[in-house]
């Protein structure tokens, strides 16, 4: 029998497998199941027909008639992930289907206590996240091909065809982006119990070559999304019950709970990746902009969200960096702070172009006389024209996100 303890190299103080993170993947779910079991084709058919059952109104009337179905036959991590996500996908079609102005008060019963279940299963809010939308929403087109745009496709999808494909499929590629700087912070955290600052080096490197690859495919936003479609047609879809004037009230899930509960909407702030990176690194967010990244964390899987908190009470790389007097370490340090810096900076160049811009021509288009009319859910949305859809104050969050991530260079 081999004894693990003749191994030349140190264990590592975290073991990735035992947050559900993948050494492939990452905070990726690994290859998702793309069908239920039987019993819950009933789910199945309707998610399959979303975008269309939404454009001609029909899906409140198709989940009226959908029998209330148990959830005792899911079994394991990867059918409740898609359960999950399926049940995810329908309410957002059902409580948006008549867009901002047409909203619901109550989630029925036959929907809201099997994703009441589920989530209460997997440890998420029953809303559509982060987790659904990109983390578990993926299957490859050929199986055995690469895990390129081309060759990827999105298992469930809500209206605006080929731009929301390709929103959902590049913020999965910035995702995978990561998983190099996700294997980088393991190492280090390694590399600063053993006083090794060599290896501490060589994984700031590695940390710094992946924040600058999710810059590159964070870019190609600009080739696969049409910015009036995002904000015309996908924008209210990913909008939550808190927080937000179209639902000031939030939502009752019937069955449930009598008082309507209020869950934030879809955020890039829930993914895992960028809270693990601010840990490592020893970024600090202002009160407000932390209280609000702190409360994102309740929507991540319960595993990703325990690994950003065992980051946070690691020992602290900042100060074994400047406690080392190392300049070439402060450097490579200092790299990795300003790669996130610039991601930062990017994605508020995005959400100028995606938010901002398209909802100055929105506004100008609902000025004009023929804007009335049509079906509501053809206007584009109003009440979340200056907040992310999570419910933050969109560009005074992430001016603040990014100028505090600056602020924790070394040698600034």
């Amino acid at each position: 029998m081999e004894n693990s303890d003749d191994t030349e190299e140190p264990p590592l103080p975290l073991a990735l497998s035992r947050f559900q993170v993948s050494e492939e993947f990452g905070f990726l779910l690994p290859d998702p199941l793309t069908e239920l079991p039987a019993p819950y084709s009933p789910w199945m058919e309707l998610a399959q027909e979303l975008p269309q059952l939404i454009t001609s109104h029909q899906l409140r009337s198709r989940v009226h008639q959908m029998p209330q179905l148990s959830t005792q036959h899911l079994q394991g991590r990867e059918e409740l992930h898609l359960a999950h996500l399926v049940l995810s996908f329908i309410t957002m079609g059902y409580v948006w289907q008549e867009g901002e102005e047409g909203t619901v008060q109550v989630l029925p019963q036959n929907l809201a206590v099997p994703y009441w279940e589920v989530s209460q299963a997997l440890g998420l809010p029953p809303i559509l996240s982060h987790a659904d939308f990109v983390l578990a929403n993926w299957r490859r087109k050929d199986p055995n091909g690469p895990l390129e745009i081309e060759n990827l496709d999105t298992i469930i999808t809500l209206p605006g065809g080929e731009s929301l494909r390709g929103f959902i499929l590049v913020t999965l590629l910035v995702e995978k982006a990561a998983v190099p700087g996700i294997k980088a912070i393991v190492h280090a955290l390694g590399a600063v119990l053993q006083g090794d600052e060599e290896s501490l080096h060589r994984a700031l490197q590695e940390l710094a070559g992946a924040i600058g690859a999710m810059s590159e495919a964070l870019r190609r936003m600009h080739d696969y999304v049409d910015p009036e479609v995002f904000y015309s047609v996908i924008r209210i879809f990913l909008s939550g019950w808190k927080d937000n004037p179209a639902m000031p009230h939030g939502l009752i899930y019937e069955g449930v709970s009598p008082e309507p509960l209020a869950f934030s909407g879809g955020s890039a702030a829930q993914s895992s990746v960028l809270h693990a990176f601010d840990e490592l690194l020893g970024i600090c967010h202002r009160q407000d902009t932390a209280a609000f990244l702190h409360r994102m964390r309740d929507y991540m899987p319960p595993a990703h969200r325990a690994f950003v908190q065992e980051l946070r009470g690691a020992v602290s790389v900042r100060r074994f960096v400047l406690a080392a007097g190392d300049a070439r370490l402060r450097a490579a340090f200092d790299r990795c702070v300003c790669a996130l810096t610039d991601f930062r900076t990017q994605h508020i160049a995005i959400v100028t172009k995606y938010i901002s811009i398209a909802a100055t021509k929105a506004r100008a288009s609902r000025a004009e006389p023929s804007a009335s009319a049509g079906p509501s859910a053809g206007k584009p949305p109003a009440a979340l024209e200056t907040k992310g859809t999570g419910g933050s104050h969109i560009f005074t969050f992430l001016k603040s996100v990014r100028d505090s991530t600056r602020d924790g260079m070394i040698s600034a």
